[in-house]
């Protein structure tokens, strides 16, 4: 549940949330409340708005998944932020710990991504394959615990469950992602993978906006490794 409290920046054009995993970031067809309504009625009430509130949706992440959320207040700063994600301008980079240790501490992985609409999976192959789309991204190892490890991922192309797919391609599935071949699920029926950081030049001013998201609260694994980076 959204609470103002998970408000990361905000100003006249921009408003940037760290969402929880299990909320939606936008209303579903089956008319599940989403963050996007929860923000409008929020602006409404604090701002005493007579009328609609606008509110964009830049992009969204899956439900399970936690982080930085980047919404627009005004249709101006949506246009400009659209064709930003469109050519790549907004640097996104996620945190995930995994079940197990990639071979090298760093690298690139290239798949082609292959959606399968009917069981709302992704599946990541090393070649091109028919409608599948190129997937990019980086990863560095940051840490590990007895039983986990810790990557930083820079997200080069945004595919529809890229990171889940890729790393679990790899064999380096994320812990609690069952769908993606993690042994057991979380206790809180999210996975353990965190919108950590967006970073772009404002929309109408230019400025470079950098915000990080901290980790879920009430999680130890979380905790220690974000700790651990100091």
């Amino acid at each position: 549940m959204f609470t103002i409290n998970d408000i990361l920046y905000e100003d006249n054009h921009l408003l940037i949330v760290n969402k929880h995993c299990g909320d939606l970031v936008q209303s579903d067809p089956d008319g599940t409340e989403a963050i996007e309504d929860e923000i409008k009625s929020m602006i409404k009430i604090r701002d005493h708005k007579p009328g609609a509130v606008f509110l964009g949706v830049v992009h969204r992440i899956d439900r399970p998944v936690s982080g930085a959320v980047i919404f627009a207040k005004t249709s101006k700063a949506l246009a400009r932020l659209n064709e930003m994600i469109r050519k790549g301008e907004i640097k996104k980079t996620y945190w995930a710990i995994t079940e197990s240790r990639p071979a090298e501490e760093e690298g690139e992985l290239r798949h082609w991504i292959a959606r399968d609409p009917k069981s709302n999976r992704s599946r990541a192959h090393i070649r091109p394959k028919g409608d599948a789309k190129e997937a990019l991204l980086n990863y560095t190892v940051l840490g590990a615990s007895t039983n986990y490890t810790l990557l930083e991922v820079d997200l080069k192309t945004g595919r529809h469950h890229q990171i889940r797919a890729q790393l679990s391609a790899v064999g380096c599935s994320i812990k609690g992602d069952l769908k993606y071949g993690a042994k057991r699920s979380n206790k809180d029926g999210g996975i353990s993978l965190h919108s950590r950081r967006v970073e772009f030049a404002h929309p109408v001013g230019g400025k470079v906006i950098t915000v990080t998201a901290p980790v879920p609260k009430n999680d130890n694994l979380w905790t220690f490794f974000e700790e651990a980076q100091g």
